[in-house]
């Protein structure tokens, strides 16, 4: 990789942490198209699995008290698994399609959201375990799904830095049991831990401003930010940008 290329791909990443510092998610939507056209595809889903694992540690770091923590261990106890069958999955999958397929289901659930939380409707704790398999095997998959994850954990009722802390850990679980697998078939290599981790201060970094930021949103404006970024992202998806 040339020098030169750290420089604007540094400066994506920071802004790609900012915002998922915000939102608790599109770091890894933004940077996915960067990492196919600067890396390569083969490489561009393993370096995003350690530069993701960074970032969404040092989310949950920021708002580590208040983490839903029943939430957390519900999700994770179906994510990790299907992460793993996902990740196996990666290895021969193209993804391509499937990103188009994924992008449609991001644009509706906007309006899902919007339908449920008019009747009050609400995502009960026991539902977040089949909702971490899915998106545990999702996610191994195409690499990231935290737009997809966003309205279930607004659904359970879950706001600024309590969603933006039990989302990432959920996240930070699957993209470690991802690692596992991609090291075991020699998808993870040497230079792509490095690539990952330098990548990975990066959102640090803009995790770290994204923090600032979110303290001074309120409940709905939030919400409204978060349905704007779903938006942009799935029509990204669909469009294959």
């Amino acid at each position: 990789m040339e020098p030169l290329l750290w420089l604007p791909l540094l400066a994506v990443a920071l802004v790609a942490g900012t915002i998922g510092g915000v939102v608790g998610f599109g770091s890894a939507v933004i940077l996915l198209p960067v990492f196919v056209y600067v890396f390569g595809a083969g490489q561009a889903v393993p370096i995003l699995t350690v530069a993701a694992l960074l970032g969404n540690l040092s989310r949950a770091t920021f708002s580590w008290r208040e983490t839903d923590w029943a939430a957390v261990r519900m999700y994770v106890a179906g994510a990790v698994p299907f992460a793993a069958i996902g990740a196996f999955i990666f290895v021969e999958l193209d993804v391509q399609s499937i990103h188009r397929l994924l992008g449609a289901f991001i644009l509706l659930m906007i309006p899902a959201r919007r339908w449920a939380a008019r009747r009050n409707m609400a995502i009960k704790r026991w539902q977040l375990l089949p909702l971490g398999a899915i998106m545990g095997l999702l996610s191994g998959i195409v690499g990231t799904v935290g737009p997809i994850n966003a309205p279930f954990f607004l659904a359970y009722g879950l706001v600024k830095g309590a969603y933006l802390a039990t989302e990432a850990l959920g996240a930070a679980a699957v993209h470690l049991t991802k690692s596992a697998v991609y090291g075991r078939f020699s998808v993870l290599d040497f230079e792509t831990i490095i690539y990952g981790i330098t990548i990975g201060i990066a959102l640090i970094a803009g995790s770290w401003a994204g923090k600032r930021i979110v303290m001074r949103l309120d409940t709905p404006a939030f919400i409204r930010t978060v349905e704007v970024l779903l938006a942009a992202s799935g029509m990204a998806m669909v469009l294959g940008v």
